[in-house]
């Protein structure tokens, strides 16, 4: 088989079926770029899906011999999409060792194999890291989502039209992305003369100065600094009545009664001191406050040296020592129920089976994978409370967010009970991030019926894989904020494969938009050519010359033209950044027997 690709050129080879593998060939064919793919063991229904759509399969248990039969001496890149980490990085590195100038893109779930891997040449693509962020906006809701371009930071901030007017009118020289009616489709990197009604959710990418600088966006980093100090303030009064709320809610009803006996031991004795016990002759009463200090002293023995009753009438004599013995008594088993629940509540903390039982406007965590815990990470940071809850008291992931302080629940989240524990009626909003599908659906169905009159008002944001079971879940259920991780992903993938840089990701309504680098090739499609013969759905936001790197010239003219080795910091679907980044690039072309060639695609 290795003759039959070996004439082959600019083709992919994806090694690993299963998963965001087939993803990957799927946009790779849609797009019209050649693709081999490589999987000793591939499942017999994803087997007859690709060969329908004409790729080729390569089946051999031995990597090298995969590799090259698979045509890797004219091949592009190399996808690297097992399972598992450990045959993702011999693939890798066989692929480096095998040709060091071919492009090698890793998917590592370890990022400190990713980081050294990092360190040889191949490119891993952090997917968590990529994907949390809009997740993240999501939970919160403020509206703001940072990104940085070539070292400058750049903010996708939505707004909201307050008026029937141009984009023009309305925002100046800043150039919107995206455009969301009430009812209706996202328009996606619409004109500046392109009208808008009042209410249309409006998406803008500039740089801080240039956001406070426009009236008509109700945007402050001073007040979004205030309000994270303020966080910051809150958070000693607020742990310490978190603390306090537990405590009342551990308790157990032997803890109550124990209390309880006590304190009507303490009233009863003071009131019987206060009306009985005299000093000083006849008629001179102790005061109710030295009453309660009397009390007191006898019920803890620390001993007499204000008060005694030596001298006392012997009813009062034998009424001391009963309260002694009653007082001792009450005071040990209060005590000691009260050790009790202190121990118990540190060990189930450090097993991750009780929360903080007051938290209100928290987020919950439902999954606690690779994009759970950068979730987990980047909530915490904004000051937000978390509550996790994972079904694994073995996962990996538990020491490092139990090292941030984040409470996390040993559970099954679709279970009502648990949902209960965790107090999802009182939470700001819920993620359901675990790696399984149904387990999402079902966790969020579930979520759903929880929080009942709340379900409008509270997002909820679930990670689906599959693409097309997303877009059925967000239409069939009513779930807003729906993201697919192969939509995600995939795209990551086929860009860094052939060259496009993604960067950054983010959902006007429910499209995906990708911020992304291009760098121009020398006599390329691009080399020349004006920013507005670009695809309508396309829009560069800002460019490094290759004649001044220091320089990155945002908002750049339609009439300005592209020159060779610009790096293009490109916004828009996935689909219209690859049709720029295949203008740029020529397609391959496959040698026939004949000696002609053919267009990717073609038999």
């Amino acid at each position: 088989m290795g003759g039959a690709y070996s004439d082959w050129r600019g083709h992919v080879i994806v090694c690993g079926l299963p998963g965001v593998g087939l993803r990957i060939v799927e946009e790779l064919t849609l797009s019209g770029v050649l693709a081999v793919v490589v999987d000793d063991a591939p499942d017999p229904p994803l087997a007859r899906l690709i060969d329908a759509w004409g790729v080729p399969l390569i089946t051999s248990t031995r990597a090298e011999e995969a590799l090259t039969s698979a045509g890797l001496a004219g091949a592009v890149a190399v996808i690297c999409a097992q399972h598992d980490d450990l045959r993702t990085l011999e693939t890798a590195l066989l692929a480096r060792r095998l040709r060091d100038d071919v492009r090698v893109v890793a998917q590592l779930n370890n990022p400190a194999v990713g980081r050294a891997v990092k360190q040889v040449g191949v490119a891993v693509l952090d997917v968590a890291g990529l994907s949390a962020p809009s997740v993240v906006e999501a939970c919160l809701r403020e509206g703001v989502q940072r990104m940085t371009l070539s070292g400058e930071q750049f903010l996708a901030v939505r707004t909201t039209a307050p008026r029937t007017a141009t984009l023009r009118q309305l925002y100046g020289d800043l150039g919107p992305v995206a455009v969301v009616p009430p009812d209706g489709d996202v328009l996606v990197c619409p004109g500046r003369d392109t009208e808008v009604g009042a209410g249309d959710e409006v998406t803008i990418i500039a740089t801080p100065a240039e956001l406070r600088a426009t009236a008509a966006i109700s945007y402050s980093e001073r007040a979004r600094s205030s309000a994270r100090q303020h966080t910051a303030r809150r958070s000693v009064a607020g742990y310490l009545r978190d603390v306090a709320m537990s405590l009342l809610r551990a308790a157990d009803r032997r803890l109550v009664i124990a209390l309880g006996a006590l304190v009507a031991v303490l009233i009863a004795a003071t009131a019987v001191l206060r009306l009985t016990y005299q000093y000083a002759g006849p008629g001179h009463h102790i005061t109710l406050l030295d009453s309660l200090y009397f009390t007191v002293e006898t019920i803890t023995t620390v001993g007499y040296g204000d008060f005694t009753f030596r001298g006392e009438p012997a009813w009062l004599v034998g009424f001391a020592i009963l309260l002694m013995l009653t007082g001792a008594l009450f005071v040990a088993v209060f005590f000691a129920l009260l050790t009790n629940v202190l121990v118990s509540r540190r060990i189930e903390e450090s097993l991750g089976r009780r929360k903080i039982t007051a938290l209100r406007g928290h987020v919950l965590v439902i999954g606690l994978g690779t994009v759970g815990l950068r979730v987990v990470q980047q909530l915490h940071a904004a000051g937000r409370d978390v509550v996790v809850v994972e079904l694994d008291e073995h996962n990996r992931h538990l020491g490092q967010v139990r090292a941030l302080g984040v409470p996390v629940v040993i559970g099954d989240a679709t279970l009502p009970e648990v949902l209960g524990s965790v107090r999802l009626p009182a939470a700001s909003a819920v993620a359901v991030l675990t790696s399984d599908d149904l387990a999402n659906l079902e966790t969020g169905l579930a979520v759903r019926d929880q929080l009942g009159p709340r379900w409008e008002t509270t997002p909820v944001v679930l990670r689906i894989f599959d693409p097309q079971l997303a877009h059925s879940v967000r239409e069939t259920f009513g779930f807003k904020n729906v993201r697919s991780t192969a939509a995600l992903a995939a795209p990551w993938f086929t860009g860094a494969a052939l060259g496009l840089d993604v960067l950054s990701t983010f959902y006007a309504g429910d499209e995906p938009l990708l911020v992304a680098k291009l760098t121009v090739t020398p006599g390329g499609g691009l080399h020349g050519l004006q920013m507005f013969d670009l695809t309508a759905r396309t829009r560069v936001l800002a460019i490094r010359r290759a004649a001044d790197r220091t320089v990155l010239e945002h908002l750049p003219r339609r009439t300005t033209r592209f020159q060779p080795a610009d790096e293009a910091f490109l916004i828009g679907p996935y689909e219209e950044l690859l049709t720029v980044l295949r203008r740029d690039r020529p397609s391959p072309q496959v040698p026939t027997d004949a000696g002609e060639v053919s267009q990717p695609g073609t038999s």
